[in-house]
């Protein structure tokens, strides 16, 4: 009797737990994390993350890529497709092959296409998580997901976890599409940094179209100035004040690090939104630039296996660049982790470029040298295994 009383008071507070967190965002069921000073929309479907303000923000300004929102604002029909924010791309990252098409395999992988199970919504210890997975049927693998927030702090913190169902090892092809959008991408007002060790321009070819893009085709450049076709520069790190370009390029992270890192700062708001991860985990940051006029701007900072959303396939044929792997193994019937940070603050006069951050004792440290400014966050756990 004890053990049925106990399971059904379990129970009964599971689903209390549930209603403060559930919510409706753009019309879709969608579950919210707070911690006093964030709050974190998630879909259930797909995992996304769609939506991070501060709390008590009236007018709920979120540098997060919402495209119902940019539609809405564009006076333009709402988007078909269910795209938003960031989301994870898994088991693979860009277009497929046509033999996978026919099998129903879904761009960038199944996991940001299919519903995910909530396993445990929890508020303990000044902690507010979420945990979520997903079978992936087709490449036969379980993903979870664990979302968290920390009373006090400016950062959410994601741990992943990718089971290999099959008895054999196997590539995997993995990324984390981080995607900035308007109203907080604005021509010539954000800047983009990210420690760089080398940087090239995606291959037209690759794509199997003819582009008119600024930028040349699969040539080597220093971040952030890629050289353009007319024989010009493009500053990468900064949004354009002329909008109407798209863009794609890698850089491949600094491999003296441990941990790799990429932000946006709207110097006219004083806003910075960044992520952290591990730099093994993610070698490379893919810019994808999406800027086909001033409200409807959008960011790719995409971290990810591989320097090139491309079919499997093709990311195999070409093999390593810069000496650097462009996937990662999931040995037979196991498990390979994922873990990053995002996090979101407001910034002092002044501060105008993210020369540096890195997490110490507890504390996540945001450095501007050059205007000699530091921004500490509390930080109260680690990417460090």
């Amino acid at each position: 009797m004890r053990t049925i009383l106990t399971l059904f008071c379990l129970s009964f507070l599971t689903v209390a737990l549930l209603a403060q967190g559930q919510v409706d965002f753009e019309g879709r069921p969608a579950l919210r994390l707070s911690n006093g000073k964030l709050e974190l929309t998630v879909f259930p479907e797909g995992g996304a993350m769609a939506e991070l303000v501060f709390v008590g923000q009236k007018d709920r300004f979120s540098p997060i890529w919402n495209p119902s929102r940019l539609a809405r604002e564009a006076g333009l029909a709402p988007p078909t497709s269910f795209s938003r924010g960031h989301f994870v791309c898994v088991d693979g990252f860009g277009p497929v092959s046509a033999e996978e098409r026919a099998v129903g395999l879904p761009m960038h992988g199944e996991a940001q296409a299919l519903p995910w199970n909530l396993d445990s919504y929890q508020q303990q210890s000044g902690t507010t998580s979420a945990t979520f997975s997903v079978k992936l049927p087709l490449a036969q693998e379980i993903l979870t997901r664990t979302y968290r927030v920390v009373q006090g702090e400016n950062i959410v913190w994601v741990n992943s976890e990718l089971e290999n169902l099959l008895s054999f090892d196997r590539p995997v092809f993995w990324g984390e599409h981080a995607t900035i959008g308007a109203p907080f991408l604005e021509p010539g007002k954000v800047a983009v940094d990210m420690p760089v060790q080398r940087a090239k321009t995606k291959a037209y070819q690759m794509e199997g179209v003819t582009t008119n893009r600024q930028l040349p085709s699969f040539v080597d450049f220093s971040w952030p100035m890629a050289p353009t076709r007319d024989g010009g520069r493009l500053d990468l790190r900064s949004a354009p004040l002329k909008p109407g370009s798209l863009e794609h390029s890698t850089s491949l992270l600094d491999t003296s690090r441990q941990l790799g890192f990429v932000t946006a700062l709207n110097t006219e708001r004083k806003l910075l939104i960044g992520w952290v991860f591990r730099r093994e985990e993610f070698p490379w940051v893919q810019t994808w630039l999406s800027y086909p006029a001033e409200n409807r701007m959008v960011r790719g900072l995409e971290f990810a296996t591989q320097p090139f959303d491309l079919p499997r396939a093709d990311v195999l044929k070409a093999g390593p660049l810069f000496d650097t792997p462009v996937f990662r193994m999931l040995p037979a019937r196991s498990r390979i982790a994922a873990s990053f940070l995002m996090f979101y603050t407001q910034v002092p006069e002044g501060f105008g470029k993210v020369d540096d951050v890195r997490l110490e004792n507890g504390t996540l440290i945001i450095e501007d040298r050059t205007a000699a400014r530091t921004i500490r966050l509390a930080a109260s756990r680690s990417l460090v295994p």
